[in-house]
């Protein structure tokens, strides 16, 4: 199978911090495109961001893909850019007063980092890029629909992380 150039473009919004959130992310690949969406009833920017770019990558159907994932958070292409979650990883995402803020989005975001070739751009947010934008509406109409699931991560990390077996000890 030949390895495939695609370019994801994401963006998370969420209506107040923490409050109803949304995430956003259009892959595309030559002509094709595609859209997806989705969002949580409470939440921060800062999660939905990261599952914008998790969910791009789990939209992929085959591994072994070089990616390029275009977002406005410096939050998420830093961390991964600058190897900060390589970092936060091997101290099991702990840090000096409990666990690293967002660490099972991360440990997931990780895992899907290692099934592909994978490079960040970050662009500024809300400045005219028309992908940034599009995932911008799509974000936000997430946000605003009714009867949104929980994001089990942000209201009741403790299971979350024991699911996953992030532990203190």
């Amino acid at each position: 199978m030949t390895r495939r150039e695609i370019t994801i473009f994401t963006d998370g919004a969420c209506e107040s911090n923490p409050g109803p959130g949304g995430w956003a992310a259009t892959l595309t690949s030559g002509p094709h495109r595609k859209s997806i969406s989705g969002g949580v009833r409470r939440t921060t920017n800062n999660r939905m961001e990261l599952q914008a770019v998790i969910e791009g990558l789990k939209a992929l159907k085959h591994g072994n893909q070089r990616v390029k994932i275009v977002t406005d958070s410096q939050y998420v292409s830093r961390s991964v850019s600058e190897r900060w979650l390589e970092k936060w990883a091997a101290k099991g995402f702990k840090k000096n007063n409990g666990f690293r803020e967002n660490s099972d989005l991360w440990q997931e975001l990780r895992a899907l980092l290692g099934r592909h070739t994978v490079q960040f751009q970050w662009i500024r947010g809300h400045a005219g890029h028309e992908e940034n934008e599009a995932c911008d509406v799509l974000a936000v109409a997430a946000r605003r629909q009714q009867n949104l699931p929980a994001d089990e991560g942000y209201e009741d990390p403790e299971r979350v992380r024991s699911r996953l077996g992030l532990t203190l000890l």
